[in-house]
């Protein structure tokens, strides 16, 4: 985290004020290093579109390492993650990516990253005779005539509780909690900042130099 250098000429109090800021920040972040500011980012301790970036250089490496497969870009899966986190549902994340129909590939992208919604889960029968019937060698079109639902249905449920189950993705799924978690504490520290008047603070980020797209 970037801090910018008090000018000569605050308050003793406003000296004091940004050096209690400056420590809460550190013992928080474990980040000290303060430098002149390089430019302004809208007044904010960590830029949306930074915080995205660094979403997306993880989902380029889990997309590279061949961990799951779609058509959406490594700066979209970072688009949707964020999104998602803003309680977004799956038809305005896709609406916001530039396409509407793309509901069902962001639906299946969300639930391989594992960003459960609580509709996700809600089955019209038990979770467990789904199971069973799954594994008792009948085909998805019986078991979804015995479950009452449609084949596509089916698969949908299915592919749930699968990625709930597998751990693949789970070590790259927590750095992006990490990153997400960094930009709650940005906004609240962004809040102490605006409201103590040093809305110059801001963060350059190795992301911001590199291309995700």
């Amino acid at each position: 985290m970037y801090i910018l250098i008090p000018i000569a000429g605050f308050a003793m109090t406003e000296e004091k004020k940004k050096a209690q800021l400056l420590k809460l920040f550190s013992t928080m972040s474990g980040k000290t290093k303060i430098v002149e500011p390089m430019k302004n980012i809208h007044g904010t301790l960590r830029d949306s579109d930074a915080i995205e970036r660094e979403v997306a250089l993880v989902m380029r490496e889990i997309t590279e390492q061949g961990i799951f497969k779609t058509s959406l870009r490594p700066i979209q899966l970072a688009k949707l993650v964020t999104m998602f986190y803003g309680e977004k549902n799956d038809t305005e994340i896709a609406r916001e990516l530039g396409d509407e129909k793309l509901s069902k590939t962001v639906a299946r992208a969300r639930v391989r990253l594992k960003l459960f919604r609580e509709l996700d889960f809600k089955m019209p029968f038990d979770r467990e005779k789904m199971a069973e019937l799954l594994n008792s060698g009948k085909t998805m079109k019986e078991v979804s005539e015995e479950l009452g639902i449609s084949p596509s249905t089916l698969r949908e449920y299915r592919h749930v509780i699968e990625e709930q189950e597998d751990p693949t993705i789970d070590p790259y799924i927590a750095r992006i909690r990490d990153v997400m978690e960094d930009r709650d504490l940005s906004e609240q520290m962004t809040r102490s900042v605006t409201a103590d008047g040093f809305g110059e603070s801001i963060d350059i980020t190795e992301a911001e130099l590199i291309d995700v797209t």
